[in-house]
C-alpha cells in the first residue's frame, strides 16, 4: 500500500483550472482559518466576518475558473483579497460606489492601505515582489507568520527539509535582489564594489582580504552600513516591511491570531462557505468527475439562490460618564465554558495570574480648529503585571468634528486612515466617531493611535474628544479638557516612538554679488542683514542651465533610523504659488513637486504665500546623509522680497528613548498688531520633559531685537545662527552657513512646561510662521 504525498497549493489551483471542484474545497479548508484571523482584524461580530470570509474565497474562485488568480501563493493571495472586500463592501454600504463600479478582482499588486502609503516604495518591499511566487510564499509563511517547516510543506508539496531549503534560497535571492535595487538607486562610485561583495560577506562566502575591504568600507561609510544592516536581518525587513505590505496596519494582530487558530477547519466549514456565497458570484467552474461531498457543494454556487447577508450596522458609539463603565456585548459562537478552580500548591491556594491595569489620555493634536483639519491622539498604557486581551476603543468625537477617511480624506470608505504610529491598530468610522482594534498589550508597554478629523465651520466650543477601553474585563476610559477652538495651529502629522524632528532650507533670492558689501554679509557679518536694505535677485548655486533660482542644505538623518513623515514647505512674496523642483543626494535630475495646499498671508510688503507637499516617499527611499537642492519656486525679485524653501522630516532614532513628536501647521503672521501668538500643543505630555523645537519662518530680519520664543519656561536660543535669545528670526537655516535673506529654519531645546504652550512674540519685526515641529521625550 502506497502513501500519497498531499497535493501543493500550486497543484491544487491548477486542478480547480481544470474543473477539479473538490481541489477548491482542499484550498478552503488549508487557509480558511487564516482569512477569519485577518477579517476579524478588520470587520466586527462573527456573522460580518463569515460573509467577508464567503465572498473573498468566491471571488478567486471566480478569478481562477477564469484562468486567473494566484498561481502558487495562495495565502498572500487570499489576505491581499480579504482586505480588499472589507474595503470595497463599505464604499458600497456608504454610497461611494455602487457595485458595478468595483473594478475587476485580481490583485497583481498588494492592496496597500492608505496608512502606509508609499510602503510598496520601499527597496525591500520592491525586491519582495520581484521573487518568484513560490519564493514569496515561503517567505512569507516562514518569517512573517512563524509557522515551522512541516506546517507550511503541504502547501508548497515538499517535505520539512525541502521547506527549509527553499527557504534558505528564497532569502538569498531576496538579499540578491535588495542589492540590485540598491545598486539601481546610482550610489556613489566607491561604494559599487562593496556592494557587490555584500551578499557573500553576508553568507560568510568571502575570503580574508574581501572581508577586511568590505569592514573597512562599511565602517567609514553610513550608506553601506545600513544596506549591510538590512541585508544582515533580511527576516526583521520581513516582517517590519513586506509584514503590513500584505497584511496591512493590522498585521501583528493578524500574526498572533493565526498562530493561535493554526490548521485547517474541515469539510463542514467548507459547506458553510458555500451555503454563504453571494448568487451574483457567478463561477466558471466545469462539473468534471465530481464525486466528493465538497465537490457537488462548490457546483451549487452556479445556480445558489440565497442573496449575500448584509453586515449589522454599527451600534452608536455613546460614552457614559466617568462613573459608569456598563461592558461591551461581543457577540460569540463558543459555548459557556466551566470554571475549574485552579489547583493549590502545598495545600495553599495557587497564585493569581497577573493582571492589567490600563491607562488612557486622548487628546487633540495641536488643536482642533474651526473649518480646518486636525488630529486627534489616544494613547495607551498598560501599568499593570499581566499582558492585557485583546483591545477595543470606542472613540467618540465632539459634535461638528467627523472623521477623515483614508484613500481620498474625506470620501467615507472603508478603513479610517491612521495617522503616524500604526502599531497594529485598525479603525473603521463609527456614527460619532471611530471604532479600533488592535491585539494584546504587554505589561509595561504603551501603544497609540492616531486618527485624522474635520472640524466643521459652525462646529461648537466645549468638550473634548473622549475614549471607552475594553480589554476583557479590563476597561478604561478618558475624555479630552479641550475640544473645539476658535484659533490655533491644528497638527499635520504625529507619531509615537522613538522619534525625533528634524529640519533644513534656504533662501532662493539673495543680495546682488556684484555689489559692495554683499559678500561680507552673506557670511553673516556687517550691518546689512535685512532683505528691505537690497534689491533681492535669484540665488542660483547648481550650476545648471535648466534652473533659474537655487539652493542647497544638507541632511543628516540618525543612523539605522527610518523616515516617518517628510514636508516640504516653500515661500515667497507673490500671490501665485506653483511647483517647486527638487533634487535628492545623490541624483543628477530635478523632480517637480507640485504643491497640494498653498496658503495666502498678508504682510507688510503684500501677500506672501506658503505651499505644501508631502514628500515622504521620496525622503524614505534616499540617502540618510547629503545634500538636497531645490528650486524655481514661484517668486518676485526685488527689495524687501523674500522666497524659500524647508524640508521638515520625523525619523525614527535606535539612539532615543521614546518620544512623542507632532508637526504643526501654522502659516500665522505674528508682528504688528499681533506682536504675540500662542499655540497650544495639546496631547504632548506636560511638565519638565525635555523637548526639541524646530521652527521654519519667513520675512524674518537680522538685526531687529525683540523675537522671542518659549515653551513657557522662559526665552529659547536658537541652536543656529547668532545664537541670540533676543533676536531670532535671523535670516539662518539649518543645514547652512551662510546668510538665508528672509528664511528661517531654527532648531531650540528647552524643557517643556506644565501648561504645553508655543509663543511667538516680535517687537519690530513681522514674519510668517510657517511650521512647529515638537518632539519631547515621554517619561517612563
Amino acid at each position: 500500500m502506497s502513501v500519497e504525498s498531499p497535493q501543493s497549493d500550486a497543484d491544487l489551483l491548477e486542478a480547480v483550472r481544470g474543473g477539479n471542484a473538490a481541489a477548491y474545497g482542499e484550498l478552503y479548508e488549508r487557509h480558511v482559518a487564516a482569512a477569519r484571523s485577518m477579517a476579524r482584524q478588520l470587520v466586527r461580530g462573527e456573522s460580518e466576518v463569515e460573509d467577508v470570509v464567503a465572498e473573498a474565497f468566491t471571488k478567486i474562485l471566480d478569478l481562477v475558473g477564469r484562468g486567473g488568480g494566484p498561481e502558487s501563493g495562495f495565502r498572500t493571495y487570499l489576505l491581499t483579497v480579504v482586505r480588499r472586500t472589507v474595503y470595497d463592501r463599505t464604499r458600497v454600504e456608504s454610497r461611494q460606489v455602487t457595485t458595478g463600479e468595483i473594478e475587476e478582482y485580481d490583485p497583481g499588486v498588494p492592496f496597500v492601505d492608505p496608512a502606509l502609503a508609499g510602503l510598496e516604495r520601499s527597496l525591500i518591499a520592491r525586491a519582495f515582489l520581484s521573487l518568484p511566487e513560490r519564493w514569496r510564499a515561503v517567505l512569507w509563511h516562514t518569517e512573517v507568520e512563524n509557522a515551522k517547516p512541516a506546517a507550511i510543506a503541504p502547501l508548497l508539496g515538499l517535505s520539512a527539509n525541502g521547506v527549509a531549503a527553499l527557504a534558505y534560497r528564497a532569502r538569498e535571492g531576496l538579499r540578491q535582489a535588495y542589492l540590485q535595487m540598491h545598486l539601481a538607486t546610482s550610489p556613489q562610485q566607491d561604494c559599487t564594489p562593496t556592494l557587490g561583495l555584500m551578499g557573500a560577506y553576508v553568507r560568510g562566502g568571502l575570503a580574508k582580504r574581501d572581508i577586511k575591504a568590505v569592514d573597512n568600507h562599511v565602517n567609514g561609510c553610513d550608506e553601506c552600513h545600513s544596506v549591510l544592516l538590512e541585508l544582515t536581518d533580511v527576516n526583521g525587513g520581513l516582517r517590519v516591511i513586506v509584514g503590513p505590505l500584505i497584511a496591512g496596519p493590522v498585521v501583528a494582530g493578524y500574526t498572533a491570531a493565526v498562530i493561535k487558530t493554526g490548521g485547517a477547519s474541515g469539510l463542514l466549514h467548507a459547506l458553510g462557505w458555500i451555503k454563504r456565497a453571494p448568487k451574483h458570484q457567478q463561477v466558471a467552474v466545469a462539473g468534471g468527475t465530481a464525486v466528493a461531498v465538497a465537490a457537488a457543494a462548490v457546483l451549487m454556487l452556479v445556480s445558489g439562490k440565497e442573496p449575500m447577508r448584509k453586515p449589522a450596522p454599527t451600534p452608536p458609539v455613546a460614552l457614559p460618564p466617568v462613573t459608569q463603565e456598563p461592558p461591551l456585548a461581543k457577540p460569540s459562537r463558543k459555548p459557556t465554558k466551566r470554571v475549574v478552580p485552579p489547583p493549590s500548591l502545598n495545600g495553599k491556594p495557587a497564585p493569581k495570574p497577573a493582571k492589567a491595569h490600563l491607562r488612557a489620555t486622548i487628546d487633540p493634536l495641536g488643536a482642533l480648529v474651526r473649518a480646518r483639519p486636525g488630529i486627534v491622539g489616544m494613547r495607551l498604557r498598560n501599568a499593570g503585571k499581566g499582558p492585557s486581551k485583546d483591545l477595543e476603543a470606542e472613540i467618540a468625537l465632539p459634535p461638528g468634528v467627523t472623521l477623515l477617511a483614508s484613500g481620498s480624506r474625506g470620501s467615507g470608505v472603508a478603513m479610517v486612515e491612521p495617522v503616524g504610529t500604526v502599531d497594529g491598530w485598525s479603525c473603521r468610522p463609527a456614527p460619532v466617531g471611530a471604532l479600533c482594534a488592535r491585539g494584546p498589550l504587554g505589561a509595561g508597554q504603551g501603544t497609540a493611535v492616531f486618527l485624522r478629523v474635520q472640524v466643521s465651520s459652525a462646529a461648537p466650543e466645549g468638550a473634548g474628544p473622549a475614549v471607552r477601553i475594553t480589554a476583557g474585563g479590563v476597561r478604561a476610559q478618558a475624555q479630552a479638557a479641550q475640544g473645539v477652538r476658535s484659533a490655533g495651529a491644528p497638527a499635520r502629522f504625529a507619531a509615537d516612538g522613538k522619534v525625533v524632528v528634524s529640519s533644513i532650507g534656504n533662501s532662493l533670492l539673495t543680495c546682488p554679488a556684484d555689489r559692495a558689501g554683499c559678500a561680507e554679509t552673506l557670511q553673516r557679518q556687517g550691518d546689512r542683514r535685512d532683505n528691505d536694505l537690497w534689491p533681492m535677485v535669484r540665488r542660483d548655486q547648481d550650476h545648471d542651465a535648466h534652473t533659474a533660482a537655487s539652493s542647497a542644505a544638507r541632511l543628516e538623518l540618525p543612523k539605522g533610523g527610518q523616515v516617518v513623515w517628510a514636508g516640504l514647505f516653500w515661500s515667497a512674496s507673490v500671490t501665485a504659488a506653483g511647483p517647486i523642483k527638487i533634487k535628492a543626494p545623490g541624483h543628477r535630475r530635478y523632480l517637480v513637486i507640485r504643491p497640494t495646499e498653498v496658503k495666502v498671508r498678508d504682510l507688510p510688503v503684500g501677500p506672501g504665500y506658503q505651499a505644501y507637499a508631502d514628500v515622504t516617499a521620496l525622503v524614505g527611499t534616499a540617502r540618510r546623509k547629503g545634500t538636497w537642492w531645490a528650486a524655481d519656486a514661484p517668486m518676485t525679485p526685488g527689495v524687501s522680497q523674500h522666497a524659500g524653501w524647508s524640508l521638515v522630516v520625523i525619523a525614527t532614532d535606535p539612539a532615543q528613548p521614546y518620544s512623542q513628536a507632532v508637526v504643526l501647521d501654522t502659516a500665522t503672521v505674528v508682528g504688528g498688531a499681533h506682536s504675540t501668538v500662542e499655540l497650544p500643543l495639546g496631547g504632548l505630555i506636560p511638565a519638565a520633559s525635555p523637548a526639541r523645537v524646530e521652527l521654519v519662518t519667513w520675512e524674518g530680519d537680522a538685526d531687529l531685537k525683540g523675537d522671542k520664543v518659549s515653551l513657557g519656561t522662559g526665552p529659547l536660543t536658537p541652536a543656529g545662527g547668532d545664537k541670540d535669545p533676543r533676536d531670532v528670526f535671523d535670516g539662518s537655516s539649518d543645514g547652512v552657513s551662510e546668510m538665508t535673506f528672509g528664511v528661517d529654519v531654527d532648531t531650540f531645546s528647552a524643557m517643556l512646561g506644565a501648561t504645553p504652550r508655543l509663543s511667538i512674540v516680535t517687537k519690530k519685526d513681522v514674519v510668517l510662521l510657517g511650521v512647529a515641529a515638537v518632539s519631547v521625550q515621554a517619561r517612563s
